[in-house]
């Protein structure tokens, strides 16, 4: 009896994995399941990406209906978002930027160059467009980890009352727009 279970278990393991490995090759990547859809905001206290003296909360931001889209000058998907985010903002969406910093450690990269940072994010709004209302800055990541965010370009569509509605991985261009974004704004309209 033991013998014909030793035989079994490795062929039950095996299908295993191969269920497993058979349901990823359906699944979407853009498709991600955030367990942030449906709460709010997490808390935060954060600078403002061009003004020292400037922070921002999450309080702050409640009331308006607006886009937190998570971004770097070093990410060339943001860089081609940015035209079509412009358009966007004309049409009255807000856009709030969180600036991602891609690899900075205080422990191993010694003092912050955040003028060297806003000469570089300045040079990239000029040209390529500015979305943004404003752009908060999370030199730690804390907002974004709290998040979930992986990466940028990174969207979530937030409520009035400070609640996630949306998130999306990857770029906002016309037809992630009108697929994702269009029908939940239609429905927040009055």
């Amino acid at each position: 009896m033991k013998r014909k279970l030793m035989a079994v278990v490795p062929l039950l393991i095996f299908i295993f994995i191969c269920v497993f490995l058979y349901q990823g090759l359906f699944a979407n990547p853009r498709e991600i399941q955030t367990g942030r859809i449906g709460q709010t905001v997490p808390a935060f206290n954060l600078p403002d990406l061009m003004q020292d003296d400037k922070r921002w909360t999450d309080e702050q931001l409640k009331g308006d209906v607006y886009l937190l889209n998570v971004w770097g000058t070093w990410c060339p998907t943001c860089l081609s978002e940015l035209d079509y985010l412009t358009k966007l903002r004309e049409q009255g969406i807000k856009i709030i930027g969180l600036y991602y910093v891609q690899s900075y450690d205080a422990d191993f990269d010694g003092p912050f160059d955040m003028q060297a940072l806003r000469d570089d994010v300045s040079n990239m709004l000029a040209r390529a467009g500015n979305p943004y209302q404003f752009n908060i800055l999370d030199l730690e990541r804390s907002l974004a980890l709290d998040l979930g965010v992986s990466g940028a370009p990174e969207t979530f569509l937030v409520d009035k009352n400070g609640t996630i509605l949306l998130h999306h991985t990857g770029d906002i261009n016309p037809r992630v727009w009108r697929a994702k974004f269009a029908p939940i704004m239609q429905e927040l309209q009055p």
